[in-house]
């Protein structure tokens, strides 16, 4: 099991927006950038965040909003790695509904972006009628988007967790769908198909190569009991390659009080696991807002779903 040796929540309070959300930090070698989400989840309507930061630990200046002039009601959750000294950018043109794209932008500096193209385009009718939650990872030396997907739905979405693979070995692919490498039918922590009370599936899909080699799988669930608003979690899952077969170690961070947790990005130094994740609770009126925790990587015998240890108490950012 994982275990959190420390845990600040909240690590920023954004200005002008009500929440954040999907948080994802990336080093350029010289300053932290935390990119992500910003509304309300009352509406649904976001916009790019961006802050910035000379240690993951802060303190975050808030960037201006990031306007990528993409079309689409759900332009969110952008997942962003940098390398050889360019940002490069994928995100989801559509969220709640079907369609949509995942697209590839470029930047020198994390703050003035260009569209390199289409990376990923929805299959109507299949599995992958809507596609979402786009997070790009280097494993073995190949360049992978990791996203969720859904078939058309009538009520509410039911996302699996999609693989593909660049085909070229840079970032602007063209790339090949491997597939789907997680059902949420195969996470017993997870709500059912079945359940009297389904809420969603499997989404916020991070993938990182682990120093022994092992590939982990970083999502969100929802679990199968309790009410509305505290089922989100951040979970973890193990495997030796990356299409799998994944194993569940479960829920990893139990939230700070009644509430939730969700989409996160992973960061591995050393033998250390940094967490950045978004969080709703009591003491954030139940809006969502940023958390970092920092715990140990899970061993090579870690292949199995168990309930979690508890997780060092958050303690709250510096003013």
């Amino acid at each position: 099991m994982i275990h959190f040796f420390a845990n600040v929540f909240p690590v920023l309070q954004p200005e002008g927006f009500d929440e954040v959300k999907d948080p994802c930090p990336v080093f350029d070698g010289a300053l932290w950038h935390l990119f992500g989400s910003a509304g309300t989840v009352t509406t649904e309507t976001w916009k790019i965040f961006h802050a910035t930061a000379p240690s993951l630990d802060g303190p975050w200046l808030q960037q201006p909003l990031i306007d990528l002039g993409l079309a689409g009601s759900g332009v969110a959750a952008p997942g962003v790695v940098f390398e050889d000294g360019t940002f490069h950018m994928f995100i989801q043109t559509e969220f709640m509904r079907p369609g949509g794209t995942c697209e590839h932008l470029v930047s020198p500096d994390g703050f003035r972006w260009t569209r390199e193209g289409t990376a990923l385009t929805s299959l109507p009718g299949t599995v992958e009628d809507g596609i979402y939650d786009p997070h790009p990872a280097l494993i073995g030396g190949e360049r992978y988007l990791v996203y969720s997907g859904m078939a058309r739905f009538s009520a509410v979405p039911q996302p699996d967790v999609y693989l593909a693979r660049s085909r070229s070995g840079s970032w602007s692919g063209p790339w090949d769908r491997l597939g789907k490498i997680l059902d949420h039918d195969e996470v017993p922590h997870h709500n059912p198909r079945s359940h009297a009370d389904y809420e969603w599936g499997i989404e916020g899909p991070q993938l990182v190569e682990l120093p022994d080699g092992r590939v982990l799988l970083n999502a969100t669930c929802f679990l199968p009991e309790g009410r509305r608003g505290t089922r989100q979690r951040v979970f973890f899952a193990i495997a030796d390659s990356v299409t799998g077969p994944y194993r569940t170690i479960g829920p990893v961070l139990p939230p700070a009080g009644e509430g939730e947790n969700g989409h996160s990005t992973v960061l591995v130094m050393g033998d250390e696991i940094t967490l950045f994740y978004q969080s709703r609770v009591a003491g954030t009126n139940h809006r969502w807002r940023y958390g970092l925790a920092r715990g140990s990587l899970p061993p090579a015998s870690e292949s199995v779903y168990a309930p979690p240890q508890a997780a060092a108490a958050p303690v709250p950012a510096p003013a």
